[in-house]
């Protein structure tokens, strides 16, 4: 059967009309024309305007591959995909965390404000029930910021937390031996008596931790921020957590809304949502599911831990 090419059928078009040809022929041009249109139309889709959208959801800092939580192994391969998306006019982030590390939350915001730089690309951030401490330090990393009105936002400080078992390992008779190079080797070891010196060890490196917090919020908040002109004294830095709407008030968000009405309001009401998500291998996937049960059942209670400071 005779064949054309898409620039013949369309350079024989004219030729076409005026019945000089066989119909088996004019049959062929039309089904090549319409082959034509299909393609633009399949380029017109792949062309339309679209936001990238990623959740974040979980704890930061969980460790490895096959976890559930928020680090940069697991994230910056979302991100990576959703600044790569062809025309996209922006990238939209729904942030659902109660912290966790600041490392972990610093790598993540770091990825997202060089992608964001480097691609020339907005991006927008979304809290959901909560963003707080390090989900707050995610947050920041939107060029405009916003929650639902019940939206906890806040906790802007530094925590640790422990146990001591000096007491309850005397009362079992059992003696504690550790051998150590360097004084300050076993700090805040709980079946050892806390010592001064060790808490103020801590409390240095909580405090640099903060002021790295505060600053941030300083360069990305900046004079959007209500209430005290002193602003190293201000009252978001207490470790105080607020609704959305509350949050707006004082300038920690830029407003209440959701992501699609947003993004809508942006960038028009036609505007394409393109949900990013890497999928896994068979292999991933099979550990995901074979992972210990015992570490799965203390991975929920630590992060039920964490979403249960906030009431959720």
């Amino acid at each position: 059967m005779t064949s054309f090419s898409l620039f013949e059928c369309a350079s024989l078009y004219k030729i076409n009309n005026k019945s000089i040809m066989s119909n088996e022929k004019k049959c062929l041009i039309k089904k090549c024309l319409k082959k034509l249109c299909l393609k633009k139309l399949c380029f017109w889709k792949s062309s339309h305007p679209k936001i990238a959208c990623i959740t974040l959801n979980g704890v930061i800092g969980k460790d490895g591959k096959l976890s559930q939580g928020i680090n940069f192994e697991n994230t910056f391969p979302l991100l990576e995909k959703a600044f790569l998306e062809s025309n996209v006019k922006a990238v939209a982030i729904s942030i659902n965390s109660p912290g966790g590390s600041p490392v972990q939350s610093e790598l993540v915001y770091n990825a997202i404000r060089e992608l964001s730089q480097s691609k020339k690309i907005p991006v927008y951030t979304f809290a959901r029930d909560v963003a707080a401490s390090g989900g707050y330090w995610l947050l920041l990393s939107g060029d405009e910021i916003y929650a639902h009105n019940s939206s906890i936002i806040g906790s802007i400080g530094v925590i640790f937390s422990g146990f001591g078992f000096v007491d309850v390992i005397k009362k079992l008779g059992v003696e504690r031996r550790i051998y150590t190079e360097g004084k300050n080797k076993a700090i805040l070891d709980p079946f050892m008596p806390e010592e001064q010196e060790n808490i103020e060890i801590l409390k240095d490196a909580q405090r640099d931790i903060f002021e790295s917090f505060k600053d941030l919020v300083a360069s990305r908040r900046g004079a959007k921020l209500k209430g005290d002109t002193d602003f190293h004294n201000n009252k978001i830095f207490t470790g105080a957590f607020w609704s959305g709407r509350k949050a707006s008030e004082l300038g920690l968000i830029d407003g209440i809304a959701d992501m699609r009405t947003k993004m809508r309001e942006k960038f028009g009401a036609d505007i394409k949502f393109e949900n990013i998500a890497v999928k896994k291998g068979f292999i991933k996937s099979f550990f995901s599911e074979k992972s210990g049960f015992s570490g799965e059942i203390v991975s929920k209670i630590e992060e039920k831990l964490y979403f249960g400071r906030f009431g959720l």
